[in-house]
């Protein structure tokens, strides 16, 4: 298989990684201070974004948007992964679910967010449902042409800077083979409607700058023209997400991948111990052979990935196997950089402690590595039980 960039993608990785340096690397420590992003700068960044044509790149041309495939979307993502959450996540990427958007909601929720006017968060987790999404108790209630949602959502990441909300609530139930199912339906809800409200969410090591949220629902009511898609059919709006958003984790981490070895590879040949560079000790420089075993073993991992969404190929174990590999690289990659650099490793001078840090939640969000294997070994044994 041939991954040789073509020349517009070559461009588009070279403006990226030029826009990651100038942009958002100079504001990095100013985050990890602060622990935000100043709207100023939030809006500087959206603006830089735009004019050089990064920000939606992952919406259709004729929607508006960057008109990126799936294989150049994540050589997109790989060089934004270079930066902290925070920032990079500036840089919007409208949730594919939008397109899914009819009438008037097209003109209010999925326009403006691929004109950077807007931002859409999606709330699907819950203290009492993590991977098992079926069993959310969140629920929205018929009354008459309205819903009223009563629950709770929690680690809804930036719905502290979201205009609107994307929100999965159970509408019913299904009896089916394997007993009964919740039926979800998604919903387009603002921020401000009444009964909705959005609390801080809780601390944590990872990703400082980019904020997880609690979301309350309180006899929240609304109309039947917020519903997203079809009315029990939230499941269908979301399992194209589900898979692009584990490509995308997979490309940001290949990303993280690449600074933590640059970072170790340089390094290990400037500093010296015993009258030569730390690299010619075995110690090191069989690290660093590991490190980028991984490094390209997830990179082929993934970018078949791709290649398969951008035909419309990519299985659910595809896209489990790339956020597999590269999160799992990525965790060795960072431990193992910090570990060359030795105590200068978890100084805050350089990026490594919060690269390790951040790298921990890769392995959680989206689908944890528990998950993306029971999906994988699943989809290797089903067809042998069918044909057994």
């Amino acid at each position: 298989m041939n991954f040789d960039l073509t020349e517009e993608q070559q461009m588009l990785v070279e403006t990226a990684r030029r826009f990651v340096e100038e942009e958002l690397y100079p504001y990095e420590m100013e985050v990890e201070k602060t622990n935000e992003v100043r709207p100023e700068l939030r809006q500087q960044i959206i603006d830089r974004s735009l004019e050089i044509g990064l920000y939606a790149a992952n919406m259709p041309e004729e929607l508006g948007g960057g008109g990126l495939d799936a294989l150049s979307m994540c050589l997109l993502d790989r060089e934004l992964g270079r930066a902290s959450m925070a920032l990079q996540y500036t840089v919007g990427r409208p949730s594919n679910i939008l397109q899914a958007c009819v009438g008037e909601q097209r003109e209010k929720y999925l326009f403006p967010s691929i004109r950077g006017e807007k931002t859409d968060c999606l709330a699907m987790t819950e203290p009492g449902a993590g991977s098992d999404v079926r069993s959310m108790s969140c629920r929205a209630d018929r009354d008459g042409d309205d819903f009223i949602i009563h629950g709770t959502k929690h680690f809804i990441s930036h719905a502290d800077v979201a205009d609107f909300v994307i929100l999965f609530a159970a509408t019913g139930v299904t009896e089916t083979p394997r007993g009964p199912r919740k039926k979800i339906t998604s919903f387009l809800v603002d921020m401000g409607t009444p009964g909705f409200t959005v609390r801080k969410g809780y601390d944590n090591v990872s990703h400082r700058g980019y904020h997880n949220c609690i979301l309350e629902f309180d006899r929240c009511r609304l109309p039947a023209s917020q519903v997203l898609g079809e009315v029990d059919q939230g499941f269908e709006v979301a399992n194209d997400w589900l898979g692009n958003t584990r490509l995308q984790v997979a490309a940001i981490c290949l990303g993280r991948c690449d600074r933590a070895f640059e970072l170790a590879a340089a390094y290990a040949a400037e500093r010296k111990q015993f009258n030569q560079t730390i690299g010619k000790f075995q110690g090191v420089g069989f690290k660093l052979a590991d490190m980028e075993l991984r490094r390209r073993s997830a990179e082929l991992i993934v970018y078949d990935a791709a290649c398969k969404a951008a035909d419309n190929r990519m299985s659910d174990m595809d896209a489990a196997l790339a956020k597999l590999a590269s999160t799992e690289a990525l965790a060795f990659i960072a431990d193992e950089a910090l570990q060359i650099h030795g105590g200068m490793g978890l100084m805050s001078d350089l990026p490594l402690e919060r690269i390790w840090r951040d790298a921990r939640v890769e392995r959680i969000w989206e689908g944890t590595s528990e998950i993306q294997r029971l999906i994988i070994s699943r989809s290797i044994l089903r067809p042998l039980e069918n044909a057994s």
